[in-house]
C-alpha cells in the first residue's frame, strides 16, 4: 500500500494549500486559499487511510476522510465530503467541484509519473 506522504498533498490538493506544508509537531502548516491553515493527518497505516482533519483557524476541526485501495495494478482513492452545518447548497455544491478538479489533478499527476 502506498505510504502517507502529507508533504506531497500540494501538488494536487488545491483546496488544501496552495503553499508547501511545514510539519509543527503533530499537525502540518500550510497557507490555504483563504489563509493560514493547520492540518492533522491520521498515522500512516497499511489500511489506505488518509484522513485528515483542517483547522482553519477558528478552532473547530473539518474532518476530511480519504481512502486508496488497491485495485489489481493500480487503485482507487475515494473522497467523502460532508457537508458543513453552516454550509449551504451553494457553497456545497462549490466544494464538491473543487474536490472534483483536485481529484483529476491527482489522477493527472500519477499518470504522468508512470506510478
Amino acid at each position: 500500500m502506498c505510504r502517507q506522504r502529507p508533504e506531497f498533498f500540494p501538488k494536487w490538493a488545491s483546496g488544501l494549500s496552495d503553499s508547501e506544508l511545514h510539519r509543527s509537531g503533530e499537525h502540518w502548516i500550510a497557507e490555504g486559499p483563504e489563509g493560514p491553515i493547520r492540518i492533522r493527518f491520521t498515522p500512516h497505516n497499511d489500511y489506505g487511510v488518509m484522513d485528515h482533519f483542517v483547522d482553519t483557524g477558528d478552532g473547530a476541526e473539518i474532518h476530511i476522510p480519504l481512502r486508496v485501495i488497491q485495485n489489481g495494478e493500480g487503485a482507487e482513492v475515494a473522497l467523502t465530503l460532508f457537508r458543513q452545518p453552516d454550509m449551504d447548497d451553494e457553497r456545497f455544491s462549490a466544494d464538491a467541484k473543487w474536490i472534483n478538479r483536485d481529484l483529476v489533478a491527482l489522477k493527472h499527476l500519477i499518470e504522468k509519473s508512470g506510478a
